[in-house]
C-alpha cells in the first residue's frame, strides 16, 4: 500500500549563510583609478605574506593610501553591510565599524590557501580586474567559500545532498567566478580560498573587513 502524506510540510532554512553578490554601477572609471593606484603601490612596496600563494598582497592600510577611489568603494560596501546587519531583536542597527582593507595582485599560477578573517563580522572582496576570468571561467582564479558546518556530511555520505536551495554543496564548497566590478560580501567566519589563476593578464582584488568590537556597541538606526 502506497501512502503519500497529504498535509503541508514546512522546511525552514535555519542558520542561513548570507552571501551578497552584486556589480557596482558604472565601475569602469573606479576600476581604472584603483588599478593604477594598486599597481603603483606594488612597485614600491614588498608583498606581505598571509594566505597568498605567490602574487602580491599589500598592507592592511589600503583605505589610507587608496585615495578617493578607495573611499568610494568603501561607501558602497558599507551601505550593503549596514543593510545586512540587524540587532538580535530583528531591528536594523547602526554599527560604528572598525575597518581594514588590503589589495591583492595575482598573476599566472598565483592563488590563496583556505583561511578565515578572524575577529571580524563581515568580510568583502571587490574585483578591480578579473584577468579575463569573467569571459573565460576556465582561467581559474575563482573564489571558494567552504561550508561552515564542516566536511562531516560529505565524509559520511559523499553522494547525498540536502534537497533545497543551497543544499547541494553541503559539506563541500561553492565557487564564485570573479568579474570586474563585482562585490562579494560574506560572514567572516567562512573559510575561503582562491583557486590558482591560469591566465596571462593580472587579477586584482581588494579585501575589506568589518569588525564590531565590544567597545563599538551598535545603536538603533
Amino acid at each position: 500500500m502506497n501512502y503519500i502524506p497529504k498535509q503541508e510540510v514546512q522546511v525552514n532554512a535555519l542558520f542561513p549563510t548570507p552571501v551578497l553578490i552584486t556589480k557596482l554601477p558604472n565601475n569602469e572609471t573606479l576600476n581604472a583609478e584603483l588599478r593604477a593606484t594598486i599597481l603603483d603601490n606594488e612597485k614600491s612596496h614588498p608583498s606581505t605574506q598571509h594566505s597568498n600563494l605567490g602574487g602580491w598582497q599589500s598592507d592592511t592600510e589600503f583605505l589610507t593610501w587608496g585615495g578617493a577611489a578607495a573611499q568610494t568603494l568603501l561607501e558602497h560596501a558599507r551601505a550593503f553591510v549596514d543593510r545586512l546587519t540587524a540587532g538580535r531583536d530583528g531591528h536594523q542597527v547602526k554599527v560604528d565599524w572598525y575597518l581594514n582593507a588590503w589589495a591583492n595582485v595575482n598573476r599566472e599560477n598565483n592563488g590563496n590557501e583556505f583561511h578565515t578573517h578572524a575577529g571580524c563580522f563581515w568580510s568583502a572582496v571587490y574585483y578591480v580586474a578579473d584577468g579575463g576570468i569573467g569571459k573565460d571561467p576556465t582561467l581559474g582564479g575563482a573564489l571558494e567559500l567552504a561550508d561552515p558546518h564542516g566536511v562531516a556530511p560529505a565524509m559520511h555520505a559523499p553522494l547525498l545532498a540536502d534537497n533545497f536551495t543551497g543544499g547541494h554543496s553541503v559539506g563541500a564548497s561553492e565557487s564564485v567566478a570573479p568579474q570586474a566590478g563585482m562585490l562579494v560580501i560574506f560572514p567572516s567566519y567562512l573559510s575561503l580560498g582562491v583557486k590558482p589563476y591560469l591566465g596571462k593578464e593580472v587579477r586584482i582584488s581588494i579585501a575589506i573587513n568589518f569588525a564590531a568590537t565590544p567597545a563599538l556597541n551598535p545603536r538603533p538606526a
